[in-house]
């Protein structure tokens, strides 16, 4: 699986969001809350949802299923003039994305494996410390094998000058 390589511009987004770990793993939870309220939402520029990540700097490096993390469940808005309560606003920085088309289900996390332990040690890029995301389309059917996203890895160029 070969992702293409991708500039993201800045996102402002309109969410909610939950602190968990893949030991306490609370994305459903998260999701059920917001679904419901983001029709409240009336200046999103699309109707994609957005499933934001935001890990510590060290998560991946210093690895452990206990490790928290913050969770978003978001849309991308025009501007930050009306949100709804219980909302908060997230401004998703411009960066270099490698982008991976993945269809399947939600719960298989065999892509993150691939991406991270065997596509990036062998790429000429290195892991950014910045929001990963999956973009869920009108293709994206929660828990169904035919479930289509776009997941968003955030990437530097490597530097192989030594």
């Amino acid at each position: 699986m070969t992702p293409r390589i991708e500039t993201s511009n800045e996102k402002k987004l309109v969410g909610q969001r939950l602190v968990m770990s893949f030991a306490d793993y609370k994305a459903g939870e998260l999701w059920k809350s917001f679904m419901p309220k983001r029709k409240e939402i009336t200046n999103n520029l699309t109707n994609e949802l957005i499933s934001l990540v935001v890990y510590q700097s060290t998560h991946f490096t210093d690895f452990k299923p206990t490790n928290q993390f913050e969770r978003w469940a978001t849309v991308e808005v025009a501007n930050f003039d009306n949100v709804p309560a219980e909302m908060k606003t997230f401004i998703l920085p411009s960066g270099l994305y490698a982008v991976f088309n993945y269809k399947g289900l939600n719960t298989d996390n065999s892509i993150f494996q691939y991406i991270l332990g065997t596509w990036l040690p062998n790429s000429a890029y290195d892991l950014d410390d910045r929001p990963h995301f999956e973009i869920l389309g009108e293709k994206y059917k929660n828990n169904d094998p035919n479930s289509e996203e776009e997941i968003w890895i955030p990437i530097t160029r490597r530097n192989t000058s030594h």
